[in-house]
Order: structure tokens, then C-alpha cells, then sequence
């Protein structure tokens, strides 16, 4: 059996084609979607991610505004941030990029922002909303995820689902998803988690696989039941000196020897990574719409 490809590339360059068209519309009415990110101190990798944000906004005709602050903000002023642009009426969307430093609690400045801004879906709010099947704002990956099911025209009514990782970014919202009615719904879901016993056991029985723990390679082939859907969220910089770069990208699956077994599977980088992004906008998008109807 040789695995298809899920192309999150392709996918999301339709999706952002999309948004950018439906912006032109918006602009022809005097409305352009914003966004607002927000990035606290010098972490590499929340550089890269708050970098590729910005420019997915100004190629698809969004605008966009990103602050830059040192690590030792306080709380008290990301906070007075926060509230200045859930007034600015030019801002659809507020992105406060994660992780932020210690002395700054994350809860709180996931309370702060404007649950009909919160186009990350981490406002208790939106979390609350898609418990129940609501209209709200979806996590970024997770809505990017159902995007590629959807897409691909997988199955996913009836089957049994995996979801390896229970982060309020991913796991949680993700198997919240697959187990909603509707399309990319209507699995048997079972979260796992650090805790779980026999964990491999659960992976084997698994008709669609999600990983999304954040280690390099943890899924191995022995553990993949044949024919199954595996989506690889996890992407990690692990040293490789062959590369010039010195280093390469890696995602939770051991790609090589995993895919020879599935029916679809994603690669990293070029599945999940880029269709984040597409969610992203598209969120903010749907912000700026509800905003002004």
C-alpha cells in the first residue's frame, strides 16, 4: 500500500486565494479585515510563526499590525494592550502569540481578549461554543485539520479516532471535532494523553490517527493499523550537520516508515503547518464579516 498525500500547500493557496478575494469585495465596501499580533519577547520559533502571519495577511490583502515587546513586559501592560485594540474598531482579529514569559499568565490574557477577536478559538468563550456546536471561532489547526478531511473527501463517520496530545490549541478541540455530527465528524474519539496506559494498543485500533504531542518520530510503523488516516501536527527543529541549514524539520510520525502503511497520510513540513495559517485568516475573515453585517 503506498499512502496518499494530504497537500496542505495546495490547499491552503485556495483557501488564501479565497480570503483574498472576498477582502477585495470587503474593500470595495470601505471595509478592511485586520489583524493584530502580538509578540512578547525574542523566542526563534514564535518569531518565525508571528513572521509567516503578518505576511499571509498583507499577501491576501489583509491588514495587518504587529508589536514587538521586550520579555519583561508585565502583565498589566499586555493586558492594557489587549483592551486598546478590543476597541479599535480597525482590528477583526487579535493574535497573542504563545508561549508567553513567566511572570505573564496566559489564562489571563486569553480572558482579556474579545471573544469576537479571539480568531486563535481560545477564549473560554469559543471553547465553550464549540463544545456545544456553535458558531464561534475554531482553533487555527484543529479548523485547518477538518479543512483537509473535508477536502480530501475522507471518511471519517463511523471510524475510530486517535487524537494523541490534550493542549486546548489541538487535542482537545480536535477530538471534540471529530466526534461532532457533520462532515469530519461523527467519530469515536479517544483522547490520549502523557497519563495513558497501554497507549500503544489504543493507536493499533485506530481508524484515523492525529498526533500532536511534539515529539520528533513518536509514531512508529508497529504501531499503525493498516489503511489508516494519519495526521501529523507536530513539527520539530531537530540537528542534522549533513544540512545546510544544520538542521531539518520533523513532525510526531516516522514518516519513511509509516506512510508505506496508510491510506493518506500528511508530511512535514507542507501538511498541517500551512493550513493553520489559512484557518487563521480565514477566522479573521469571518471576524471582520460578522463585524459588519
Amino acid at each position: 500500500m503506498t499512502a496518499q498525500r494530504i497537500d496542505g500547500n495546495a490547499l491552503s493557496q485556495k483557501l488564501r486565494a479565497d480570503v483574498t478575494k472576498r477582502a477585495t469585495a470587503l474593500k470595495a465596501r470601505g471595509i478592511t479585515p485586520g489583524l493584530a499580533v502580538i509578540l512578547v519577547g525574542e523566542n526563534p520559533a514564535s518569531q518565525v510563526y508571528v513572521r509567516n502571519k503578518v505576511k499571509a495577511c498583507e499577501d491576501s490583502g489583509l491588514h495587518s499590525i504587529l508589536e514587538k515587546h521586550p520579555a519583561s513586559l508585565t502583565e498589566a501592560a499586555l493586558l492594557n494592550r489587549i483592551d486598546a485594540l478590543n476597541h479599535d474598531t480597525g482590528i477583526h482579529g487579535i493574535l497573542v502569540q504563545l508561549p508567553l514569559p513567566k511572570q505573564i499568565r496566559e489564562e489571563e490574557v486569553i480572558r482579556a481578549i474579545d471573544p469576537e477577536k479571539d480568531v486563535d478559538g481560545f477564549h473560554p468563550i469559543n471553547q465553550g461554543l464549540l463544545m456545544q456546536g456553535l458558531p464561534g471561532f475554531i482553533p487555527a489547526t484543529p479548523y485547518g485539520i477538518v479543512l483537509l478531511l473535508q477536502h480530501y473527501k475522507i471518511e471519517t463517520t463511523g471510524k475510530e479516532a486517535v487524537v494523541i496530545g490534550r493542549s486546548n490549541i489541538v487535542g482537545r478541540p480536535m477530538s471534540i471535532l471529530l466526534s461532532q455530527p457533520g462532515p469530519a465528524g461523527n467519530c469515536t474519539v479517544t483522547l490520549c494523553h502523557s497519563k495513558t496506559q497501554n497507549l500503544n494498543e489504543h493507536i493499533r485500533r485506530a481508524d484515523i490517527v492525529v498526533a500532536a504531542l511534539g515529539q520528533p518520530e513518536f509514531v512508529k510503523a508497529d504501531m499503525i493499523k493498516p489503511g489508516a488516516v494519519v495526521i501529523d501536527v507536530g513539527i520539530t527543529r531537530v540537528d542534522n550537520p549533513s544540512k545546510k541549514s544544520g538542521f531539518e524539520l520533523k513532525g510526531d510520525v516516522d514518516f519513511s516508515n509509516v506512510s508505506p502503511l496508510c491510506s493518506w497520510i500528511t508530511p512535514v513540513p507542507g501538511g498541517v503547518g500551512p493550513m493553520t495559517i489559512a484557518a487563521l485568516l480565514q477566522n479573521t475573515l469571518l471576524a471582520c464579516v460578522r463585524r459588519n453585517n
